[in-house]
C-alpha cells in the first residue's frame, strides 16, 4: 500500500462486506505497528472532563468532611459537659468531706 488511491480502490473492487471490512482492518495495521503507544494517549479534552469530574468529587468529600467533624466536635462538647457535670457532682461533696475532717482533727488536737 504504497498510495492512498491503492487501498480505496481495494475497497472499491471488494466483492462484499465481510471483504470490505478485512481491507479495512488491514489499513489499520501498519498504523498500529509503528504507533503502538496510539491508544494509550488521552485526549486533552478527556483529561479536562475528568479533572471537573475528580474536583466535584473533592469538593463533595470535603463538605461531607466538614459536616462529619461538626457532627463528632458537637458530640464531644455534649460529653465533655455531661464530665464535667458528673465530676463537680462528686467533687463538692468530697471538698465538704475533707473540710468537716479537717475541723474534726483540729478539734481533737
Amino acid at each position: 500500500m504504497g498510495t492512498v488511491v491503492e487501498p480505496d480502490e481495494a475497497l472499491a473492487r471488494a466483492p462484499d462486506e465481510r471483504s470490505r471490512a478485512r481491507l479495512g482492518a488491514e489499513g489499520f495495521e501498519p498504523l498500529d505497528e509503528r504507533h503502538p503507544h496510539l491508544p494509550a494517549l488521552v485526549a486533552r479534552q478527556d483529561l479536562r472532563g475528568t479533572e471537573s469530574q475528580l474536583l466535584k468529587e473533592f469538593d463533595l468529600f470535603r463538605s461531607e468532611f466538614k459536616t462529619q467533624i461538626e457532627l463528632l466536635r458537637g458530640e464531644l462538647i455534649t460529653e465533655l459537659k455531661r464530665n464535667r457535670n458528673i465530676v463537680l457532682m462528686w467533687l463538692i461533696p468530697l471538698m465538704f468531706a475533707q473540710v468537716g475532717a479537717m475541723a474534726a482533727l483540729v478539734k481533737l488536737l
